[in-house]
């Protein structure tokens, strides 16, 4: 154990990243020659095709191998959906580099782009792969595991990521969900949706797919995650333990269960309805679909296998959990009759889910529930710990085929080629297990009490928690909470009509955790800037700068930096947008790039370092995507450049331009302009779907999305869409007022509204049924923000004030209700 210490230590200490003759400020100038060249495999879903690896100063390329004979029988369907056979890759798109394992072997290297793709390749040999990486730009496994961004990171074992990173403390504290941290688990012990034999695991947690209603109250409804998929019908669990203690070879090592939880076959079948795996399916089978009986054609029935037939334990993917269009036969397959006569098209659901959506909502609020966060450690035991292998394993009846550990084989040791293609075939066939995380006990989640007792106090329910007024009585526009913990300066900011901004200081609510001592002397949670209450310096807060005439001021005209230290405005009557100080108020950058005036801005959400996507729409009816440099505090990758040119252009409007938002995380843009359709963009611009709303919802306003992949859009004259990522209208509804601004929660659960009526309104969206009012407020709502925390909600209001109103979503919990 001491050892393993030393190793994560050595990781986070020093750094052999030098580069040796160039510093790496000129590198990113380059192109040019080639500084390395290999042969390589690119392993993508479908095939893994030959071919040679090339890497300048700034870019990366693959170049498939047309004359190689295998290339040659490859089905060209299944070429269409292989990206990267002629690949070139910027060093300024690269997110992430993680070291992969390819047929059990330590060679491969799968590399994440910022436009939320990923590309692997398998090397000859181990040594390549160290090369390869010492070549590719220097970001480690990337911002969101708290690891630093260095090329010994990205050569860690799947066991030192583990130790050094900081998300199973996160995941303990609850910041992040047990969707995320089971995908993080995934991504770090080597699966990946590159490699079908590779592919992420997820646990089946819900045993009742046989009632009209489900209660989630209820600890039956649940899977026993202590125990294997094989061990929890104890009459199959006998068999497979039969099979272990009478297992005789010389050759063969015991084992409980000659099949894998997770296979390229099993995949392909869950995954059956949609693109590319009915292609790939279809190829793998001769071009037929399967035989009926064995095809996934009901939940009810999978489960019903997976505890009874002993050659099935498998477990779920991730897409269980978000992906509701794997349950529909959208293309029609004729899939086959079975032996009782039922024809197979979509996927039959439990009768407790009448949709697809609800299906996958309903599984999710399973996974994210009480009874499995405090479980979901024994499960992450079996497949990524330390009863993955072992005496441990034996004793929790979780032993497969000695072929799918890493390390019971090494090819390069094997000479004779049809041997090795032998081998190489019965590791793609039985699956693989992850790469194991870790040798001892995964500790447990905290409860939601731990975490936050306060939750389920009295202390802090009463509902408005301040009122602050500003000398000026011009609208509050626009306000920004960044509070996130480690700000040099967590501020709530202000931006009046008239343009006249405030950076008023942030404490935080008295008594609750991370309120500093100072911060509990000052008993108001938001201080109100010296500047504007002494009227002294309000030079430093005013911008002058001229707008068009013709520009109504609404929140959507700006935008806070995430260190609260810069505003971006547009309206120019230039066709700019323009970057000012909140420190000085002064002037600090120019952005041109439209043909019209800029009519709205937004921002994703910010990486370590401050660096955020910057999305501006205009009234020349399309918008462009720019890159915000935090460490140089501007547009643009090269700061003091005159010109900077945006990432991406987004056509597709035919009029003004009116709202946007933009995730980086699932890396879309969805816009809306002043008559017409809103539209779905992918961060390099490609035009992917059409929102279309019921009659009546012609001129959107307000877009919010969540990284659910959810989108909330409200129209003029009170009504309001729920839209999925993929297009489909989830629900619609209509309100009496005039609403100006909203919100959604960070998990897309919740939807915060308010307008000309003054009233704030809690809705949930998957029904968008409301949930709450405050009490209303003497004047109109006009902008609204959030506390990091969630916990506070400020709004913006029309006399020039702002409220502050104690928010917790959990009140509407389905598990908390009962607490309140």
């Amino acid at each position: 154990m001491g050892n393993q210490n030393s190793e994560s230590e050595i990781l986070l200490d020093g750094d052999d990243d030098t580069l040796s003759s160039l510093e790496e400020k000129e590198l990113e100038n380059l192109t040019g020659p080639v500084n390395m060249s290999t042969s390589a495999q690119l392993v993508a879903p479908a095939v893994v095709v030959k071919g040679t690896l090339s890497i300048t100063a700034s870019e990366l390329y693959f170049e498939v191998d047309e004359d190689e004979a295998s290339f040659k029988t490859i089905d060209p369907k299944i070429l269409t959906y292989t990206e990267g056979l002629h690949g070139k890759w910027l060093f300024t798109e690269i997110r992430a580099v993680f070291s992969r394992r390819y047929l059990l072997q330590n060679t491969a290297l799968e590399i994440f782009m910022a436009n939320r793709t990923a590309v692997m390749f398998n090397f000859p040999d181990a040594g390549t792969v160290k090369k390869v990486v010492q070549c590719l730009p220097r970001v480690g496994v990337g911002t969101n595991f708290g690891l630093p961004q260095t090329r010994r990171i990205s050569q860690a074992s799947p066991k030192q990521l583990y130790k050094a990173s900081n998300m199973t403390q996160r995941w303990q504290r609850r910041e992040i969900s047990n969707f995320e941290y089971l995908i993080f688990l995934n991504t770090i012990s080597g699966r990946t949706y590159n490699d079908l034999n590779q592919y992420p695991v997820f646990p089946w947690v819900i045993t009742n797919y046989d009632t009209e209603d489900l209660d989630l109250t209820l600890p039956s409804n649940y899977r026993d995650l202590s125990k294997p998929i094989g061990a929890l019908n104890p009459k199959r669990a006998a068999f497979f333990n039969d099979r272990y203690e009478s297992w005789e070879d010389d050759q063969v090592p015991k084992f409980h269960y000659g099949t894998h939880y997770s296979t390229s076959s099993f995949t392909q079948m869950w995954l059956l309805r949609i693109e590319p795996f009915t292609t790939m399916f279809l190829n793998f089978q001769g071009g037929k679909f399967d035989h009926a009986d064995r095809t996934f054609s009901s939940v009810s029935r999978a489960w019903r296998n997976c505890q009874r037939d002993t050659s099935d334990v498998k477990e779920l993917t991730p897409e269980f959990y978000y992906l509701p269009e794997m349950f529909v036969n959208a293309n029609n397959y004729s899939l086959g009759v079975m032996e009782d006569g039922t024809v197979v098209s979509d996927v039959e659901l439990p009768p407790w889910a009448k949709t697809p959506e609800e299906f996958v909502r309903i599984n999710r609020l399973a996974l994210e529930s009480e009874f499995v966060s405090c479980q979901l450690h024994q499960w992450i035991d079996l497949i990524f710990g330390y009863k993955q292998q072992g005496p441990e394993a034996t004793r929790s009846l979780n032993v497969f085929y000695y072929l799918t550990y890493e390390g019971t084989i090494n090819l390069s040791s094997i000479t004779d080629p049809m041997l090795r293609e032998a081998v190489e075939a019965q590791i793609r066939s039985f699956g693989q297990t992850p790469c194991q995380l870790l040798i001892e006990p995964h500790p447990p989640r905290s409860s939601a009490m731990q975490v936050s007792p306060l939750m389920f106090t009295e202390q802090m329910q009463q509902d408005v928690i301040m009122v602050l007024k500003f000398p000026s009585n011009s609208p509050v526009a626009h306000v920004a909470a960044n509070t996130q913990p480690g700000l040099a300066a967590p501020a709530i900011i202000t931006v009046t009509a008239n343009r006249l901004f405030a950076v008023n200081k942030w404490h935080g609510l008295a008594g609750h955790q991370g309120s500093s001592v100072q911060d509990q002397q000052y008993q108001l949670p938001v201080e109100i800037d010296p500047l504007i209450a002494s009227n002294v310096g309000t030079h430093r807060r005013q911008i002058t700068d001229l707008l068009d005439q013709s520009i109504h001021i609404h929140s959507q005209c700006f935008i806070i930096t995430a260190d609260n230290r810069f505003i971006l405005l547009c309206g120019f009557w230039d066709k700019s947008f323009r970057v000012y100080s909140t420190d000085s108020g002064k002037l600090t950058q120019i952005v041109f790039g439209h043909r019209d005036v800029v009519t709205c801005l937004a921002r994703s959400e910010s990486y370590i370092g401050g660096d955020c996507y910057v999305l501006s729409g205009s009234r020349d009816a399309t918008l462009l995507l720019w890159y915000w440099n935090g460490k140089h505090s501007s547009i643009g990758e090269n700061p003091g450049t005159e010109f900077v040119t945006p990432r991406a252009i987004l056509t597709g409007h035919d009029c003004e331009v009116t709202c946007a938002s933009v995730c980086a995380e699932l890396g879309l843009v969805i816009s809306g302009c002043r008559e017409g359709p809103c539209l779905i963009h992918s961060m390099n611009g490609d035009l992917l779907r059409t929102l279309e709303g019921p009659g009546g919802c012609v001129q959107p306003r307000l877009i919010q999305s969540s990284t659910e992949g959810h989108a909330v859009v409200y129209y003029d004259k009170g009504h309001f869409c729920f839209f999925s990522i993929n297009g489909k209208l989830l629900g619609h509804m209509e309100v009496e007022e005039n609403i100006r601004a909203m919100l959604l929660s960070r998990d897309g659960q919740y939807l915060l509204t308010g307008g000309d009526g003054g009233v704030l309104s809690v809705w949930q969206v998957h029904n968008l049924k409301q949930m709450f009012t405050y009490p209303g407020c003497d004047a109109g709502i006009r902008s609204m923000a959030m506390s990091n925390d969630q916990r506070c909600i400020i709004t913006g209001m029309a006399s020039g004030s702002i409220v502050l109103f104690y928010n917790d979503f959990n009140r509407w919990h389905h598990e908390y209700q009962t607490r309140y």
